[in-house]
């Protein structure tokens, strides 16, 4: 069974103190972070950082949501500690992986960030910072896939609550 999307307000996103007022931008609003992400007066990196808030998602969605970002880069990861660290952090998320398996892996990719240079630091990055996002974590791990256009990640989200939760707006 699908898990059921939280329905939100503009309020809910005050405690995070947005840049500006989505409620005086946009006006009311009620409705699911599918409907935001859908949403096309809203800028892609701010449909981001709503995405990101505590108490949106659950961490499985958001480590997932790290993990594909940061695989838009693998193509730049030439050592496969990095694209372990993406693939445990993966099986993590998913129940299949130990949190210690997870930090040898982290730990592993770092070791590996240190013998790259250019974008294949940033590729790593991407990778170690996947295999350890936590919330608070996970801006880093967004600037890490820098490479990603937003609207790659708001398309990224939108799946993810796809799979994972019922969708809660009308089409």
């Amino acid at each position: 069974m699908k898990l059921q999307l939280k329905n939100l307000t503009w309020a809910d996103f005050d405690q995070h103190e947005p840049c500006y007022s989505p409620q005086e931008k946009y006006g009311d609003f009620s409705g699911t972070i599918l409907d935001i992400l859908k949403d096309e007066r809203i800028p892609n990196a701010d449909k981001i950082w709503m995405f990101t808030r505590e108490g949106v998602m659950d961490d499985k969605t958001l480590r997932l949501f790290s993990v594909r970002c940061a695989r838009q880069a693998q193509h730049l990861m030439k050592d496969e500690r990095s694209i372990n660290a993406l693939d445990v952090a993966e099986r993590y998320a998913n129940g299949l992986a130990t949190a210690e398996e997870l930090g040898m892996a982290g730990a592993a990719a770092r070791e590996a960030a240190w013998e790259a240079e250019g974008a294949a630091w940033e590729a790593w990055e991407a990778a170690w910072i996947a295999s350890r996002a936590s919330r608070k974590e996970l801006s880093g791990a967004l600037s890490a896939s820098r490479k990603v256009a937003k609207g790659a990640q708001v398309q990224i989200a939108i799946d993810l609550i796809n799979e994972f939760y019922e969708e809660s707006i009308k089409e």
